[in-house]
């Protein structure tokens, strides 16, 4: 029992540390909110501009204001919870190899990529979150169907598949720092690729945009890390509709395999480490 609840209790530490230290400089910690929030905000604005003058995104899609708007605040669910406890550890992962505190970090009796991954929780990013709940309420609200339990629950469970998508691609690009000493231009990639995600996948068609649906959704799987959970909320899976089924059913496929590349890919990098000491 001890050896399960440790990483958790490792966990809470850091969580306990980082809301100290944001709160010790809370005037840092709020123009950081405040920044984040600004951000949400605009974007929401320039899709209500968008509504405006289009009853949907992409004829014939079905992703009409609120479907759209319920897709938008998944979205901003994921990147939150990846943005508030990977995004700056990731970040910081090259800087650890760089200045040899990366070997403190592997003499811990703790997994050393829990312990990389989770050492700090960027508390300002849970506005962004919030947001992202709340806008997926009010969505819910408006839209024809209503939200069951089970449709509920593969929701939740979809949420968490996404967030293992987006953070299996993040620590990836992040170990490739043990081979390059600092990759922060790769971690800015990581950010192009994700932006792919933002909008349905519906509305990637055509000679452009058909390889580039394939080739997010199952080579790099960030359109599933979204698109799966929004479709789940939006349109609910009926036991004719085994397309749908199949889809869903690839969420967890590629959450797994994400993770299994990611931790290959981060245990071969550890492997090729060499102290900063030696």
């Amino acid at each position: 029992m001890t050896r399960f609840a440790r990483p958790w209790a490792v966990f809470l530490t850091f969580a306990r540390n980082s809301l100290i230290r944001d709160m010790t400089f809370r005037a840092n910690f709020l123009i950081e909110l405040a920044s984040s929030l600004s951000w949400v905000f605009m974007n929401l604005g320039f899709y209500l501009l968008i509504f405006q003058y289009a009853p949907s995104i992409g004829a014939g899609t079905g992703w009409g204001k609120w479907e759209f708007f319920a897709f938008a605040g998944t979205g901003l669910i994921i990147n939150s919870v990846t943005g508030m406890f990977f995004m700056t550890n990731g970040d910081e992962f090259g800087e650890m190899i760089r200045t040899g505190t990366l070997d403190f970090a592997l003499l811990k009796p703790i997994d050393t990529q829990f312990l990389v991954s989770l050492q700090r929780v960027e508390w300002s990013s849970g506005g962004n979150l919030l947001v992202g709940i709340a806008l997926v309420l009010v969505s819910a609200s408006h839209l024809q169907a209503p939200i069951g339990p089970l449709q509920a629950a593969l929701y939740g469970m979809f949420l968490i598949c996404g967030v293992v998508i987006l953070y299996s691609l993040l620590f990836s690009f992040a170990a490739v720092s043990v081979w390059l000493g600092r990759n922060t231009s790769l971690l800015d990639f990581w950010f192009y690729i994700v932006s792919f995600s933002r909008y349905p996948m519906e509305i990637y068609q055509g000679r452009l945009g058909s390889p580039i649906r394939w080739f997010f959704s199952f080579i790099i799987p960030v359109l599933v890390a979204v698109n799966v959970p929004a479709r789940v909320l939006v349109r609910p899976l009926y036991p004719q509709a085994t397309g749908d089924w199949l889809f869903a059913l690839g969420a967890p496929v590629a959450a797994a395999a994400s993770f299994a590349v990611c931790r290959w890919i981060f245990t071969r990098a550890l492997r090729s480490y060499r102290s900063a000491s030696s």
